[in-house]
């Protein structure tokens, strides 16, 4: 009995040291970015680490080694858990959410891209890659 309330206290403690590091760098405007793991295009390829840095002219995913993938016009279509498949691969406890984003404002060309992040930083990865709005050509019933 008393070996389950020490492992009770322990993993009390691990979730708060774990919230309080999220909350010290939502303080203190996350200057190193939000750490994530994508898939560029989407649904292809494999999942590489990386950070999302959010600016002024869109935001930006930085992977741990390779070329910057700027997401200009980035939109965030949907909102998923990860498949059994995709959990041994990530964490399964993440969220992936879906973008795509256009190359430029002449609307030529464009990409989509997943970005799996833990669910405290999904929040802020939605800011920085609004939700597209629901498309308004089609009536209403």
């Amino acid at each position: 009995m008393i070996e389950f309330l020490a492992l009770a206290a322990a993993a009390a403690g691990v979730g708060w040291l774990f919230r309080r590091r999220h909350r010290q760098r939502v303080a203190a405007g996350s200057p190193d970015g939000i750490p994530c793991m994508a898939r560029h295009p989407a649904g292809a390829g494999r999942w590489r680490t990386g950070r999302v840095f959010p600016g002024p002219g869109g935001a930006r995913w930085v992977p741990r080694r390779g070329e910057p993938v700027p997401l200009p016009g980035g939109r965030a279509t949907g909102v998923r858990a990860p498949s059994v498949k995709e959990g041994m691969s990530i964490n399964p406890g993440s969220r992936i959410v879906a973008c795509t984003y256009g190359t430029g404002e002449a609307g030529g060309g464009g990409g989509s891209i997943e970005i799996a992040v833990m669910p405290l930083d999904l929040r802020e990865l939605l800011e920085a890659v609004p939700q597209a709005a629901p498309d308004s050509d089609t009536p209403s019933p």
